[in-house]
C-alpha cells in the first residue's frame, strides 16, 4: 500500500497519473490540426548545402590577368592636336586597349607614371583604337608630366 501524506490521505503525484492514465485511453493527438494551405505553390524547404571540397583543381594553374596596366596602356599620343590639349587643357592622350574602362586606365596611369586624374574621356577612332584624354589635376603640369615622364616633347 502506497503511503499516505500528511494532508490529504492521497498519495503524491496522483493528479500527474491520471492525466496520464486519461490521455493514453483516449490518444496522445486527439487535438492535432491541419494547416491550412492558402496559396497553390510548394517550395521545397532550403536544407542544409555544404561548401564544395574537391579533390582536385580542375585548373592547373590560374590565367593571368587579361588586362594589367602594360596591355591597359599602349602608348601615348603625340600628334599636333594632342600637343595642343596637353599645353592648353592639361590633358594627356594615350591610345589604349579596346576593352579597357575608364577605370582601368585611370588606375595603371596612376601606377605606371604617378599621375592623378580628374576625369577620363574616352572614344574609339575610325581605324578602331581607343583614344583616352586624360585630365590632370590643377597641381601637375600635363607637359611636364609629357617631357619627363613621357619624353614627347
Amino acid at each position: 500500500m502506497a503511503p499516505k501524506t500528511k494532508t490529504g490521505g492521497k498519495p503524491k503525484g496522483t493528479k500527474q497519473a491520471n492525466a496520464a492514465a486519461k490521455a493514453a485511453l483516449k490518444g496522445g493527438n486527439s487535438h492535432k490540426t491541419r494547416k491550412v494551405r492558402l496559396n497553390t505553390s510548394f517550395h521545397r524547404p532550403k536544407t542544409l548545402q555544404l561548401s564544395r571540397a574537391p579533390k582536385y583543381h580542375r585548373k592547373s594553374i590560374p590565367h593571368e590577368v587579361r588586362l594589367d596596366e602594360h596591355k591597359v596602356i599602349v602608348h601615348p599620343l603625340n600628334t599636333e592636336s594632342a600637343m595642343k590639349k596637353i599645353e592648353e587643357n592639361n590633358t594627356l592622350v594615350f591610345i589604349v586597349d579596346i576593352k579597357a574602362n575608364k577605370a582601368q586606365i585611370k588606375q595603371s596611369l596612376k601606377k605606371l607614371y604617378g599621375i592623378d586624374t580628374v576625369k577620363i574621356n574616352t572614344l574609339i577612332r575610325p581605324d578602331g583604337t581607343k583614344k583616352a584624354y586624360a585630365r590632370l589635376t590643377a597641381d601637375v603640369d600635363a607637359l611636364d608630366i609629357a617631357a619627363t615622364k613621357l619624353s614627347l616633347v
